[in-house]
């Protein structure tokens, strides 16, 4: 398919969702971001939409990422011989035509860096997902390298898409400056008097088909909230063909992160937005009915093609990957809480199941083929309870849920979020959609069976996953695991230690092994079950206990809830969940929120003992605590945290030396804290209820 037939495809998908802006609006959305040594800066309007990284330190970089085609442009610097600081004065948008005449689009920014010298290391134009690589340390494709064109006062590197389509430019035009080297020589950036600042114009433009930006009109319910940082993210990050999962380096489709943003989301977003993110999903399904984890898009899907010789008549086809199995399981209990649990939803559920894919394929059909897949992989362990037909990664494969690096399972092969609460979860709801027959019409007859054959499989799943997760540890071995790694730390253990129980601990593990043996890592994905779920009041006690104690012997600490703690388990372990791991003793602000939502919909539950109900209480007040003391970095995607003075602090993930990856400053689901209020007497509503409304 063309690109640009794909595009208009896409956009007839989405034609329900009211039109945005007139395209003369004046008003672009603009906003910042500073986090430690990076400063960000968001620009959109009509066609150019663009994030602006200036980092600073040691080490300096500018960056550009633009949600067209999850494209960028870069450019690192030799290392500083002192820590350099930028300086951001304005940013507007640029459009103008390639030498070709065919339209660019980005941002010209005016910028200042106290240095009167940068020596540069290498600029690399073209895919998000190169740069991403470049700056981890992985050699760009040779392809790709783009010479730079000199002038006394300027410099510039651009060119096409490797296809021939329209491409890339970064230009810097030095205001009182001059450029010397090439020509093999070091290319340096100079100011025209020695010790003053270089004043830099900075120009940043892609080629990529841009995307159709969904207005704050078009995106937020009036029970929205206020916070305007969330407000300003979120909206940066929808568009009439997709939700974005983060910026700067996840600018384009994630299913997972799709459908756990649009079911925290949903009371603050307008019913079209949820349909579109809904659809979003279920377009890119493949025939088997999986959901889509990631997609290649741009040149990075012209790269894929080359590399893997399937260039047909669409060089930059958008290439989808299927390796992961949460977001499978996550559809289910979305759309039913969209499509039968919502009035405004169940009186849309018709029309929205009729419309369909570019593949001309009713939006319902496709659900129905995903719903029947759901209950394809439940079979085997509902016919034999046990952990050999639990749902594993996929072979050859290390990854397969949220906690998607390379160690975030701990050499696990379950996953416990899995099998425990979304196959349940997901069972449940496909037999609440057997129940309405709304899929009458949609499914087959063999889809139709399998969707009558759920509710029994859900109650086997149910009964029968979670307890095979369990771990325990009597208190004396708790005490000692929790003072040397307090020790390792270097933390005061006596918090941790005065809130092991005589009893001992008893947590669900992060995962089972090949082997059916638990991985003993605390970690913070009973918040599924909380949002989910409704769990038993003994499990939901000791759920939400397990994950509040004090760190290290649960996850709560001053910066914030904890993913995971290794204390429980061997040292080598430990050393691969530390608070430089991306999955590791690190705080993701999503989790947080996950786990508050949970805690606030398992309160609005009629069967719960007293004694339950107050716990639920005084661990949301504890949470919240901790949300709001790191209120700052709250649209983050993680951050890790620092031990001084017997406290906690919040340090930005990715600008230490020996952290695994960067986070990013704009993260899809970080901003769900839209929909989730704190509680009324905490300090954060509070100030919410006082803070003056957000701009139309």
């Amino acid at each position: 398919m063309k690109p640009w037939l794909h595009l208009s495809c896409a956009l007839a998908l989405l034609a329900s969702v009211p039109s945005a802006a007139a395209a003369d609006d004046a008003t672009p959305l603009q906003f910042r971001i500073e986090e430690g040594r990076t400063l960000n800066a968001f620009y959109r309007k009509d066609a150019v939409a663009a994030h602006l990284l200036l980092s600073s330190g040691e080490r300096p970089r500018v960056l550009v990422a633009f949600p067209a085609g999850n494209s960028g442009v870069g450019l690192w610097f030799e290392d500083a011989a002192a820590p350099v600081r930028w300086d951001l004065r304005e940013v507007h948008g640029s459009q103008r035509p390639d030498r070709s005449g065919r339209p660019l689009h980005g941002i010209v920014a005016e910028t200042s860096v106290d240095a009167s010298r940068l020596v540069v290391r290498d600029a690399v134009l073209g895919s998000v997902r190169v740069l991403r690589d470049f700056q981890l340390g992985v050699a760009y494709p040779a392809e790709v390298a783009t010479r730079p064109r000199l002038g006394a006062r300027r410099v510039q590197w651009s060119r096409p898409r490797l296809d021939g389509g329209p491409g890339y430019e970064l230009s810097l035009e030095l205001l009182d400056g001059h450029v010397s080297g090439g020509g093999g020589a070091p290319l340096v950036l100079n100011a025209d008097r020695e010790g003053a600042p270089l004043r830099i114009r900075i120009t940043a433009l892609t080629g990529e088909q841009p995307l159709v930006p969904l207005r704050a009109d078009a995106l937020f319910s009036t029970a929205a909230g206020s916070d305007q940082r969330s407000r300003e993210v979120l909206e940066f990050l929808s568009y009439r063909e997709k939700f974005l999962a983060g910026s700067w380096r996840f600018d384009t489709y994630f299913g997972r992160d799709t459908l756990m943003s649009l079911r925290l989301l949903m009371p603050a977003l307008q019913p079209a937005a949820i349909e579109a993110g809904l659809a979003s999903v279920l377009e890119r399904l493949d025939p088997n009915g999986e959901v889509a984890h990631e997609e290649d898009i741009g040149e990075f899907a012209v790269l894929r093609h080359r590399k893997e010789g399937t260039i047909g008549d669409d060089p930059a086809a958008p290439i989808y990957d299927y390796k992961m199995i949460d977001d499978d399981l996550m559809l289910a209990p979305v759309a039913a809480a969209w499509l039968l649990d919502t009035p405004e939803g169940h009186a849309r559920a018709s029309a929205f199941l009729v419309r369909k894919t570019t593949a001309g394929e009713p939006l319902g059909a496709a659900l129905a083929r995903n719903l029947a897949f759901v209950v394809g992989m439940a079979q085997p362990f509902a016919r034999e309870p046990a952990a050999r037909n639990l749902v594993a990664l996929k072979p050859g494969h290390k990854v397969g849920q949220w906690r998607d690096s390379e160690t975030g399972l701990g050499g696990g092969r379950i996953p416990y979020d899995v099998n425990a609460v979304f196959v349940p979860a997901a069972l449940e709801a496909i037999a609440r959609f057997n129940d309405a027959q709304i899929l009458q019409g949609h499914a087959n007859a063999e889809q139709q069976r399998a969707l009558a054959a759920a509710r029994g499989l859900a109650e086997i799943w149910s009964t029968q996953a979670p307890p095979l997760f369990l771990f325990n540890v009597d208190a004396g071995t708790a005490r000692a695991a929790v003072a040397r790694y307090a020790r390792t730390q270097g933390i005061d253990p006596a918090p941790a230690l005065a809130s092991v129980p005589e009893t001992g601990l008893r947590f669900p593990a992060l995962a089972l092994d090949a082997d059916g043996r638990p991985i003993p890592v605390l970690h913070s994905d009973g918040g599924f079950a909380l949002m989910f779920r409704n769990p038993e009041p003994q499990e939901l006690d000791a759920l939400v206990e397990a994950m509040l104690r004090p760190f290290p012997a649960g996850l709560m600490t001053d910066a914030g809830l904890l993913v995971a703690n290794p204390a429980y388990a061997n040292s080598g372990l430990g050393a691969e969940f530390g608070r430089t791991a991306y999955h590791g003793t690190v705080v993701w602000s999503w989790q947080q929120a996950l786990l508050a939502a949970g805690l606030a919909r398992q309160l609005q539950r009629n069967d719960l003992p007293d004694t339950t109900r107050t716990h639920l209480r005084d661990a949301q007040r504890r949470l919240w605590q901790a949300i709001d003391a790191t209120g700052t970095m709250r649209t983050s995607e993680l951050w890790s945290w620092a031990y001084e003075d017997g406290r906690y602090r919040a340090v930005p993930f990715g600008q230490s030396s020996g952290d695994a990856d960067e986070s990013n400053a704009a993260q899809l689901w970080s901003t769900v804290y839209l929909a989730i209020p704190p509680p009324a007497d905490s300090d954060a509503e509070v100030r919410r209820t006082e803070a003056p409304a957000p701009s139309p």
